[in-house]
């Protein structure tokens, strides 16, 4: 008996299952892990060629009053069909020690990355740039200084809106 052809939503279904796309780059200056977009790529590939599927990306630059955005489209395709996710990035006003292009150039990796992790379902609730992994840090750095002795009344008080505003959300 034939086996049944696999419709794209099967074959995009098992590369979300079996992708394994580790945070193995490091930020020194804000002591956490993350991937990149290159790290997701490099996860995908062999999933896409056991599928026989491809991941193409495209990136096109949309104006929204005087700000530019990165427009990043992910596309999965398996050759009769394709299904796609779309994100966005603004290129920053002002990056110190970067030329335009590069300001663009980061913005473009950021909307890929946030475009591939929409198709492949990758969740990244703790990379930098997330309030948990805000929370995270400012906790750490809280702790740090409370074990030093240096905690003050504003940090104190600080520490304790946030519990109020986590038992809050615990209730919605």
């Amino acid at each position: 008996m034939a086996e049944a052809k696999k419709t794209i939503c099967d074959k995009l279904r098992m590369v979300q299952q079996k992708l394994k796309a580790p945070k193995n780059q490091y930020n020194s200056f804000g002591k956490y892990r993350y991937r990149s977009c290159e790290d997701i790529l490099e996860g995908v590939k062999p999933l896409l060629e056991e599928v026989g599927a491809a991941i193409v990306l495209t990136d096109c630059i949309e104006q929204v009053g005087d700000r530019f955005y990165i427009k990043a489209t992910a596309n999965f395709m398996d050759g009769n069909d394709f299904i796609c996710n779309t994100a966005y990035a603004r290129e920053s006003d002002d990056k110190k020690g970067m030329d335009a292009s590069q300001i663009t150039g980061t913005a473009s990796s950021y909307a890929r990355k946030y475009a591939l992790n929409g198709l492949l379902l990758i969740d990244d609730t703790k990379d930098a740039d997330t309030d948990e992994n805000h929370n995270e840090a400012v906790g750490r750095s809280r702790s740090e200084a409370a074990k030093k002795g240096q905690a003050t009344k504003e940090q104190n008080a600080a520490d304790s809106a946030n519990q109020i505003i986590s038992e809050k959300d615990l209730k919605v």
